[in-house]
């Protein structure tokens, strides 16, 4: 099963929490077992999954790559957003994740989240939900 939603980010760089989004799509999906694949069609944002309990820790993340991957930097790709490109590959644009008893398997302070780096923007996520062949 095919699913998509929009997520709208509102400053350059921003962690968005989509995991409620995300389980709401297995639901609907009726699946048991199987594998959810998430994913974002854009080359500035990017999905991460990490804890969504302690605030901090997005704070924290945002920082590192930053401090990483700056901004301002002598950077040669011509729209100014390099960096946002950069971090984007260094997070990944997508995410599989099981499926099981219906829900996502995540650990207890887990979470999923669009990774902004060239916002505000209002972006895509594809999420698509594979059923197990054994449960076939």
């Amino acid at each position: 099963m095919r699913f998509e939603f929009e997520v709208s980010s509102k400053v350059r760089a921003e962690l968005v929490d989509i995991t409620e989004k995300v389980q709401d799509c297995v639901r609907q999906s009726g699946v048991q077992e199987g594998i959810c694949i998430i994913a974002v069609p854009h080359t500035t944002a990017g999905l991460t999954v990490n804890e969504n309990w302690d605030l901090s820790v997005k704070a924290d993340l945002l920082t590192a790559l930053e401090r990483l991957v700056p901004w301002q930097a002598n950077y040669h790709h011509l729209e100014g957003n390099a960096a946002a490109h950069i971090k984007t590959s260094l997070v990944g644009s997508s995410h599989p994740l099981s499926v099981q008893g219906g829900q996502l398997v995540l650990g207890t302070w887990q979470g999923i989240f669009l990774a902004e780096f060239d916002g505000p923007r209002d972006r895509q996520v594809l999420v698509r939900i594979l059923r197990d062949a054994e449960g076939a």
